[in-house]
């Protein structure tokens, strides 16, 4: 069993940016391996500021997380769609898109989806 372990999102090991500068994501890599915690800013939306960098159609990251702040919305390519918003755990498959609403950035911890995220 190994010790304790400790990592902070404040001195991540990897940042991503999003397209047009609307947010980022930070890294910090456990031996389960990584945690992202995703800031969207106001006004960003998969299909526009990650998909250019994924060259899928829709997310097909598979995502298990908490939202700290903020609100997103989810679509699924089914039609299936919720908003999530601050103290809501969500659980996500493969092939959705995704933006913010309101006027305020969206803070996300994700435990499952984040490897290959938005990566170049």
């Amino acid at each position: 069993m190994a010790g304790l372990v400790r990592k902070s999102f404040d001195s991540p090991e990897e940042v991503r940016p999003f397209e047009e500068g609307k947010g980022r994501l930070e890294l910090v890599n456990v031996g389960a391996g990584p945690v992202g915690r995703a800031t969207f800013e106001p006004g960003w939306k998969w299909s526009k500021h990650v998909k250019p960098i994924a060259g899928t159609d829709s997310c097909e990251a598979s995502h298990a997380g908490y939202v700290v702040s903020g609100r997103i919305k989810v679509v699924m390519n089914d039609g299936e769609e919720a908003e999530f918003g601050p103290g809501d755990y969500m659980i996500c498959p493969p092939g959705h898109d995704a933006w913010v609403v309101g006027d305020a950035p969206c803070v996300f911890i994700d435990w499952q989806g984040f490897a290959d995220y938005a990566k170049r």
